[in-house]
């Protein structure tokens, strides 16, 4: 492979990236992936001698940067709110984002009785909730969904903090695992137990 069609290839990656970024649903990927993307392309353009196209770059990298520190001073505030299952808001949420929820937990059936409902606020925006059963302080998971902008672990972790105020020790989810909710279950530190997988809080 000669180098023209390296540096060509070199080229097309970066705008990859840059198209790529677009699709992410979490605005700091979108702001990490576009910086990559941009500054592949900022390189290429330097190569090829394209310099409108380098400032334009540039002018991205920069403002991505300086967004992302933004994003990352700003101290997002998470509020778990204790609702009833059959609460309308909780239903209006469910149903807002129901084909989503179907992709995560293709076990739930809409309508499926819930002893115990929690709701993630970030900053007064609904972000996440968490529906299931609990006995002698084991909460045994229906459904415990972010919304896609929150879609980073925060919601979770906003849960499993407050959880035990609620006398909540152990959580427990023995649903159908879908392969785009396996990352998660991982990443929060459930581990396999009993056909289940399993996360203690205390």
């Amino acid at each position: 492979m000669n180098t023209a069609v390296m540096i060509e290839i070199f080229g097309y990656i970066g705008s990859g990236l840059v198209v790529i970024s677009m699709l992410m649903s979490s605005i700091v990927r979108l702001r990490i992936i576009n910086t990559i993307g941009s500054t592949i392309s900022a390189v290429y353009a330097v190569i090829c001698g394209a310099f409108p196209l380098v400032l334009m770059n540039a002018c991205l990298i920069v403002i991505n940067i300086f967004s992302l520190i933004k994003l990352l001073k700003s101290r997002q505030v998470y509020d778990m709110v204790p609702a009833s299952p059959d609460d309308a808001f909780v239903t209006y949420f469910l149903q807002r984002y129901a084909d989503d929820i179907r992709k995560y937990f293709p076990g739930y059936q809409p309508g499926a009785a819930a002893g115990q409902a929690y709701l993630v606020c970030c900053g007064g925006n609904p972000a996440g909730v968490l529906l299931g059963q609990a006995e002698d302080g084991i909460l045994d998971i229906m459904i415990d969904y972010s919304a896609p902008a929150y879609r980073d672990c925060s919601v979770g972790a906003c849960l499993y903090a407050k959880l035990p105020d609620q006398k909540i020790h152990t959580l427990r989810f023995a649903q159908e695992l879908s392969e785009t909710h396996k990352a998660y279950i991982h990443k929060m530190n459930f581990v396999p137990e009993d056909g289940a997988y399993i996360r203690r809080l205390v």
